[in-house]
């Protein structure tokens, strides 16, 4: 739930960047590499300027794939509305109204860039 571990919306709302998280990484909270410090939610904020394509599933981004930078973009976002998502400040999160349209945001651009693409 962050650091304060009281249950409401906004924490609902740290859950719901976290399994978005796992989602796209395939990765999990309890995994070892995620010691002391380290965890899920720091790993994703360190690595994700290195780019989509270095910490996705490997299953979603495929090097010989026609669409590799559209979706790379796509996930990309996704993970950006993680970081947003499980910020450890509640106040900081956005409102799962707000993580909604976002995501339909993000559906949208994917969807024209493959029509123009």
């Amino acid at each position: 739930f962050g650091s304060a571990e009281i249950v409401s919306i906004k924490s609902d709302v740290y859950s719901y960047g976290i399994v978005l998280i796992e989602t796209f990484t395939k990765k999990k909270p309890t995994d070892n590499v995620f010691v002391e410090e380290e965890t899920m939610r720091h790993w994703m904020e360190r690595s994700l300027p290195k780019g989509a394509i270095e910490i996705a599933d490997v299953d979603l981004l495929r090097r010989e794939d026609e669409y590799i930078v559209v979706k790379a973009n796509c996930i990309s976002s996704i993970m950006e509305l993680a970081l947003n998502c499980s910020a450890e400040l509640p106040e900081e999160r956005k409102d799962m109204k707000d993580v909604v349209v976002e995501l339909k945001k993000i559906k949208q651009r994917l969807l024209n860039s493959i029509q123009h693409f």
